[in-house]
């Protein structure tokens, strides 16, 4: 059975909602964003050793890393969640992409990590308007990012979810807006938010109180 290792809400949630859009089986291991341990107390980066997530371990122990190369070789492998032609598929590579570079770590990295100097928060915020402007003109008028339903979309649901944490306000962009509703009306989408907000709000908790993780 494949092996996905993820931390709660983070960028791995992508690759959760693709495998239960796939009906794919897994299993989920969990990574604590702060420590890097597992629930056993191992240390991920024996795994990963960056210590990032998304890793998704193959059924031979193949182990892929980096979220769109992840996203797509699910798509690739099942021939579902991807566009079949050789334009499309080009067009899903170059939204994977700009979600992976001009939203997650351009704009979002910037305004969720702690301790990031207020001029990067402010160049972050900066950048943000273009680049979700972009991204609503291409939503205005049409469900998904490209032609059906794909994981360029479980991406850029994963990525626009942190906004409710940081002063981005999706509201100012009605097709954004509508969009996150139409992936929450999703049945797997939604499964895959609840799943990991619950586990999120465990591990938040377990650090106001205190509570050591596995060492």
């Amino acid at each position: 059975m494949q092996t996905l290792y993820f931390s709660p809400l983070a960028c791995s949630l992508a690759t959760r909602i693709t495998l239960f859009e796939l009906g794919s089986d897994a299993e989920f291991i969990e990574v604590n964003g702060k420590t890097k341990r597992l629930p056993d107390g191992a240390d991920y980066r024996a795994i990963h050793a960056l210590g990032m997530v998304p890793a998704l371990r193959l059924d031979d122990g193949t182990l892929i890393t980096e979220n769109a190369a992840i996203l797509q070789y699910l798509a690739e492998r099942s021939q579902a969640l991807a566009p079949t032609d050789l334009l499309g598929r080009t067009e899903l590579r170059q939204w994977l992409s700009f979600v992976g570079t001009e939203l997650h770590k351009t704009v979002f990295i910037p305004l969720l990590t702690p301790g990031v100097p207020d001029g990067a928060r402010a160049f972050a915020l900066e950048k943000s308007d273009a680049r979700l402007t972009y991204v609503a003109e291409r939503l205005a008028g049409r469900e998904w990012l490209v032609e059906a339903f794909s994981v360029a979309d479980a991406y850029l649901f994963t990525v626009l979810n942190w906004a409710q944490v940081t002063p981005i306000e999706l509201g100012r962009w009605p097709a954004l807006a509508a969009y996150m509703q139409r992936m929450l009306a999703r049945p797997n989408v939604r499964r895959a938010v609840d799943v990991e907000r619950k586990l999120h709000q465990r591990e938040v908790a377990e650090r106001q109180t205190g509570a050591v993780p596995p060492q």
